[in-house]
């Protein structure tokens, strides 16, 4: 029988030669980390719903869903055709319009934290005008992040800590860069209100659902001891909600766990799958970046500067409007969280019947695994869905990553890494071939030895 590595390989042919073709173009042949895959990544040819076709005709049910910003599904007729709509009277005016004016409406109609708004043209683009707004607002430097939390790429906030350095650093980012960095352990109220007390931070910032868009869980008592430890010491609470805003509900985290930070970063889902990312927040801070008639001292050396040639581009404005107002409905939310509890139930389910050392858990429409980690002990299934066990969940081994996504890929499935995200397209169908093809996988591994 042919390993599950020949299996993928025979069944992609497509597949790897665009890879090799892309090999000589892109460093390792691709255009975003998340990408890369080994021996290739899939080539995908079109997206429907919560399914997509690959360059060899192959139907994938689809968990990655543009790396989270299709709550919708792939082409959801009443974003595709306000697209359209858009694109027909042109796709840059190099001027306000009308449509960049009903978008920010509709955000400050659903984001609790939204006072006023600008938009930007990425996730990254967002986080780091939060951070300098942030900076500029309060008139200190440092900002505090937490460890393994991801807010883009830009110099700040792409630092690790190591674990034998609390140092973060970066290649490419000067030494000093980080000088104004404090990177804390996710979770430690008390090592946040420790650094707070200097009352030198700027900015908090923090993705509201935990690392890695929940793979490492934060708990909600958190972000509310943070709330409250910012507004003690003057410095502001930033949420990212770049993944969790408009997907964990309506109004994102922060209505999820009622709390009101003093600004949020969005991108993915606000522009229904195209580009485009926003800042919103109180007015105070947000006016950093008002321009003053007669004061050119403020004008010149004191406002924060925002140019951006995509900022609230005309299509991505229409696509956003669109998928916001289905959204705020409510049921397009319910409707994924449904399908990826069921995903999520069942999975346990299957995991126990097959005495598989693996488990699920997920919160909202975001799920993960566990499966096969050494040194983890006893598999923990949660008893509904949420995790809910003392300890970080343990995650996938890292030596069974690939062929995991290789057999899931052979069978039907396309993952996000160790997990996915479910949209509101997600129906019965889609979370029965997913757990048949995570059946016949799992069986892939223990036939080539890789899983007890």
């Amino acid at each position: 029988m042919s390993s599950i590595l020949e299996r993928y390989e025979a069944q992609h042919p497509g597949s790897r030669r665009l890879a090799a073709r892309a090999g000589r173009l892109f460093p390792t042949g691709v255009t975003h980390d998340l990408r890369a895959f080994s021996p290739f990544p899939l080539y995908v040819e079109r997206a429907e719903g919560a399914r997509k076709w690959d360059v060899d005709g192959h139907e994938l049910v689809d968990y990655i869903g543009g790396h989270g910003a299709l709550l919708l599904g792939h082409n959801r007729p009443e974003v595709m055709e306000a697209s359209r709509r858009a694109l027909a009277e042109g796709t840059h005016f190099g001027s306000s319009h009308l449509r960049e004016v009903e978008w920010a409406e509709q955000v400050l109609a659903m984001v609790p934290c939204a006072e006023r708004l600008r938009f930007t043209s990425s996730g990254t683009e967002a986080t780091m005008m939060a951070l300098r707004l942030a900076r500029a607002y309060t008139g200190r430097e440092h900002v505090v992040k937490l460890a393994e939390h991801f807010h883009g790429w830009h110099d700040l906030v792409t630092g690790r800590a190591t674990a034998d350095d609390p140092r973060p650093g970066s290649p490419g980012v000067p030494e000093g860069f980080f000088d104004s960095l404090t990177v804390l352990p996710s979770g430690d109220e008390a090592a946040l209100r420790e650094r707070l007390a200097a009352r030198d931070v700027a900015a908090v910032i923090v993705e509201p659902t935990g690392a890695h868009w929940g793979r490492h869980p934060l708990p909600a008592s958190y972000l509310h001891a943070a709330r409250d430890a910012a507004a003690e010491t003057g410095a502001l609470l930033i949420l990212d909600e770049v993944i969790t805003g408009f997907r964990v509900a309506p109004g994102g985290a922060q209505e999820r766990f009622g709390l009101v930070p003093d600004l949020s970063t969005h991108a993915k889902i606000l522009a229904g799958g195209l580009p485009g990312g926003c800042v919103t927040g109180r007015s105070e801070v947000l006016s950093m970046l008002e321009m003053r008639d007669g004061d050119a001292d403020w004008n010149r050396r004191l406002r924060v500067h925002h140019p951006g040639t995509f900022n609230a581009n005309p299509v991505s404005a229409a696509a956003g409007t669109a998928a916001l107002r289905l959204i705020q409905a409510g049921e397009e939310t319910l409707r994924a969280d449904e399908s990826c509890s069921r995903l999520v139930r069942e999975l346990n389910a299957l995991f126990a019947e097959l005495d598989a050392p693996a488990s699920a858990w997920g919160l909202s429409s975001m799920w993960h695994l566990n499966l096969g980690a050494p040194g983890a002990g006893p598999v923990h299934r949660p008893a509904d869905v949420e995790w809910d066990a003392p300890g970080d969940p343990p995650g996938v081994d890292s030596e069974l990553e690939q062929p995991l996504k290789c057999a899931l890929a052979t069978h039907g499935v396309d993952l996000m890494g160790t997990g996915g995200m479910v949209s509101s397209a997600h129906g019965d169908a889609d979370i029965d071939r997913t757990l048949e093809a995570f059946r016949r996988s799992l069986g892939d591994l223990r036939a080539e030895g890789l899983l007890a």
